[in-house]
């Protein structure tokens, strides 16, 4: 508990630089709908130096940047440093900090952080999931047209999958209660794992979107795996499904 602390620590201290506005409008942009500001490049610095300091050995992959190659068989911080970067460039504050330690291949601690909200979402590998230091469960929701649906469009790819998610959406939206489309994949992943939400999909997420959440829900009691109900990897792109283990198997068959 004291090396989770510690990190908890470590990722607050990220707070004051999302309210930094000067930051958040230098922007760059990666690719197509895929931008970096002062802000993403700020906290990674940060967080990667401090870590480093903390664990020399662990490697790390960040968004912005990381080591040129990683083994995962051995241990690695995997770091979305601004998960919700148009959000952020929008001032609409939906985005967190994302930070997971992957040991063996397995997510054993998971952090995100919504700074503007001052909400820490938090899990221990076999310890169960936090907010705020309270414990936290999954909804136990189990009606389709009694649940709220987390929608992630995948914006870096909607040339290729806009059609194919919009027309799944249109789907799981006339069968559910309502949809919400928050912007941040680590965010809607929290918003499962406490209960705000039933469930969540979105297609072509990075390690580092999902690394986090993966566990923060599985530790509230809920599930995350592939579209096709396979078990995810943290070496690769994955479409991400999170349940609260109820919904799964209604969001699988839609989403097919």
């Amino acid at each position: 508990m004291l090396f989770t602390n510690k990190i908890i620590y470590l990722v607050k201290q990220t707070r004051p630089l999302f309210f930094d506005r000067e930051r958040s409008g230098e922007i760059r942009e990666k690719g197509a709908n895929d931008f970096v500001t002062e802000t993403d490049t700020s906290v990674q610095a940060f967080l990667r130096r401090e870590l480093y300091a903390l664990e020399p050995s662990v490697q790390f992959l960040g968004e912005e940047s990381s080591d040129e190659i990683i083994d995962f068989t051995k241990d690695v911080w995997v770091l979305d440093p601004v998960d919700g970067t148009t959000n952020l460039i929008h001032d609409f504050q939906m985005s967190v900090v994302s930070l997971a330690l992957v040991q063996n291949g397995i997510v054993t601690l998971g952090v995100i952080y919504w700074p503007y909200m001052d909400e820490l979402f938090y899990a221990a590998k076999g310890e169960g999931a936090f907010l705020n230091g309270c414990s936290i469960s999954v909804s136990d929701v189990s009606r389709p047209q009694d649940s709220l649906i987390m929608v992630g469009p995948s914006p870096h790819c909607k040339e290729a999958y806009a059609d194919l998610v919009m027309g799944i959406t249109g789907r799981i939206f006339r069968q559910c209660q309502e949809i919400r489309i928050l912007g941040s994949a680590a965010l809607n992943l929290a918003y499962v794992a406490c209960g705000r939400a039933d469930g969540f999909y979105e297609k072509i997420l990075k390690p580092w979107d999902y690394a986090a959440g993966s566990l923060i829900v599985e530790e509230a009691g809920g599930r995350v795996v592939r579209w096709d109900k396979s078990l995810v990897s943290f070496q690769e792109d994955c479409d991400i499904l999170a349940d609260n283990g109820n919904m799964g198997d209604w969001l699988a068959e839609a989403l097919k």
